[in-house]
């Protein structure tokens, strides 16, 4: 059985930074993404990496502050999160497709349970 798994969420205060960590039992798949959901809002997609190759693509709303990276001993992915604001606060979900996912919650087949990252001002 697929799992996801995320770690690394926690409280920081605005201008901050936290490293997220979702960890891929048993086997790589071909797309990651991340993914966040305030209180009263939708999903929304804020980066994902193809894996094997150098592709990543992010939401204009983290562009120059959020990085996505591999994690080769767990066969996840990371996202380092820096100059945090309030409005990046939300639940994170680590996602996994078996073909190239890009930017919609739809494309990605498996799914974590969320990590909590709240953002102080």
């Amino acid at each position: 059985q697929v799992q996801l798994q995320e770690s690394g969420g926690g409280l920081v205060q605005a201008g901050g930074s936290l490293r997220l960590s979702c960890a891929a039992s048993g086997r790589t798949f071909r797309s990651y993404g991340w993914f966040r959901q305030a209180p009263g809002k939708e999903r929304e997609f804020v980066a994902g990496l193809r894996w094997g190759t150098t592709s990543t693509n992010y939401a204009d709303s983290v562009k120059g502050r959020f990085t996505i990276s591999r994690d080769n001993a767990k066969n996840g992915v990371y996202l380092q999160m820096s100059s945090l604001k309030p409005e990046d606060t939300g639940v994170y979900y680590c996602a996994a497709s078996d073909t190239y996912a890009y930017y919609f919650a739809k494309e990605y087949n498996y799914w974590g349970q969320g990590t909590q990252v709240t953002v102080s001002s």
